[in-house]
């Protein structure tokens, strides 16, 4: 397949990864414990026992992995600093061998001609934080404006893009929410002020960053693109309180200064006796931001339902009158994700269409589809249907900005086969497939597609 979509001149191609699912290396030079070592020990939490102990051993073969990104020609790689391995309870000064890696690895990628882009919070929280509250208290926001001050005070003048917080979304509603990820915890109202101390920590850091010297600052959001399941006013009803969840929560208070006038619906008596907004939040979420993430994989088909939890009081912030009926017709990925690449353009054409102005430009900052990747006799990795995913989703993408979106770049998820959270090493999203016996890297089809997608704008 050659017959590429076309993007403008400086359009940025680049691949992403995080720091707990390819570093391992998690009790080496001074690193402390996150939620997702404590989470991952927890009997059923994770698929298979498996943990982020060694993952894909890029801690220590990291060299070998900016080779790999040289030789895919990509012009940026998005990466994720541990928060304990910088800072090991949350607090107090950096530990110098962790800032001491994250240098190499800036350094390994300049020397390669690639631009790093960093991303402060993949969801690694340190465990000692988590045990005085985590994302429910405050304090948990002033500690990561701290942190980000310590990280960008070392690397700033070599790092010009810089991500505060990926997919808050997840750290919310799935670690506090229903308990699906880490620190697997199924609450209410907390789970909403987990919500709300995020996008705070966002908007503490932000002028943290910019007085350290960064030249680019924004957010990653995990947009969903939402479709009632029918035009019946319920389902419809229940369309807006997912995208509330899901979109509004975040995009309202970062672009509007405000808070979605649909959260009352959407949670009622859980959002009636919160205590934790106070005045002046919104001016500190809302400091204007030089771009926006969005990591994108699937759409929302979604009907309404009832309350999975009758009493109010017992409630979780996750129970919220509707529920996913599925894309029966399309393509699913391994995760079970249908597949439809227009959904994108879509979503990112009604951005532009609710935010004007306000809207930043855009980067997808993730990308991707999980695979039954099994390496054949020859040794290769025949991914098809991963090429046929990215080549849509970059249409999609290429379509977007033909009507105005202005989008400036896009990384693939994921460089490497990685520690899919909740699913272990049962999901492979990689363009470089992983023997996590060996920790051989075998680069898959899709890695010489992408690869020939950008060498043929060069």
């Amino acid at each position: 397949m050659n017959d590429f979509p076309s993007f403008p001149p400086r359009f940025v191609f680049g691949a992403a990864t995080a720091a707990f699912q390819i570093e391992g290396a998690t009790g080496e030079d001074g690193r402390g414990l996150s939620i997702w070592d404590t989470f991952a020990r927890r009997p059923g939490a994770v698929l298979g026992g498996d943990t982020g102990d060694v993952a894909c051993d890029h801690y220590h073969r990291y060299r070998d992995d900016i080779a790999l990104l040289k030789e895919l020609g990509v012009r940026s790689y998005r990466f994720s600093v541990s928060w304990p391995r910088v800072q090991p309870t949350g607090a107090g000064s950096a530990n110098t061998a962790g800032l001491d890696f994250y240098e190499r690895v800036v350094d390994g990628l300049l020397e390669a001609g690639i631009e790093p882009a960093v991303t402060l919070y993949h969801w690694d929280l340190p465990q000692a934080l988590e045990e005085q509250g985590g994302w429910r208290h405050r304090d948990t926001a002033y500690r990561f404006a701290d942190y980000a001050r310590l990280v960008a005070d070392r690397l700033a003048d070599r790092v010009p893009r810089w991500i505060t917080l990926n997919e808050p979304w997840c750290s919310a509603f799935l670690g506090y929410g229903n308990g699906l990820h880490a620190p697997g915890a199924r609450e209410g109202t907390p789970a909403l002020a987990a919500a709300h101390h995020l996008l705070v920590a966002h908007g503490l850091s932000v002028p943290v960053l910019r007085e350290a010297g960064a030249r680019e600052v924004g957010i990653t959001l995990n947009l969903d693109h939402v479709v009632p399941a029918t035009g019946a006013p319920d389902d419809v009803a229940a369309a807006l309180r997912a995208e509330t969840q899901r979109n509004l929560l975040w995009t309202e208070p970062l672009f509007k200064g405000r808070y979605p006038d649909s959260e009352d619906d959407t949670w009622g008596e859980l959002i009636r006796r919160q205590l934790f907004r106070r005045s002046g939040d919104l001016d500190i979420i809302s400091a204007p931001l030089d771009f926006l993430g969005i990591n994108y994989y699937t759409p929302s088909v979604v009907r309404n339902a009832p309350h999975r939890e009758p009493d109010p009081l017992a409630r979780t912030a996750d129970d919220n009158r509707f529920e996913g009926v599925g894309m029966p017709e399309a393509r699913h990925t391994a995760m079970g994700w249908p597949v439809a690449p227009h959904t994108l353009h879509e979503l990112l054409v009604s951005l532009g269409r609710r935010y004007g102005d306000a809207l930043p430009p855009v980067y997808l900052t993730e990308n991707g589809s999980a695979e039954d990747d099994v390496p054949a006799s020859d040794g290769a990795v025949h991914d098809a249907e991963r090429i046929a995913y990215l080549d849509g989703h970059l249409r999609a993408v290429a379509a977007a900005i033909a009507d105005g979106v202005d989008v400036r770049g896009y990384y693939v998820w994921s460089l490497l086969d990685n520690f899919e959270w909740a699913y272990g090493y049962s999901k492979r999203f990689g363009l470089v497939y992983v023997d996590y016996a060996t920790q051989r890297r075998v680069p898959k089809d899709s890695f010489h597609w992408y690869r020939a997608l950008i060498s043929a704008r060069t």
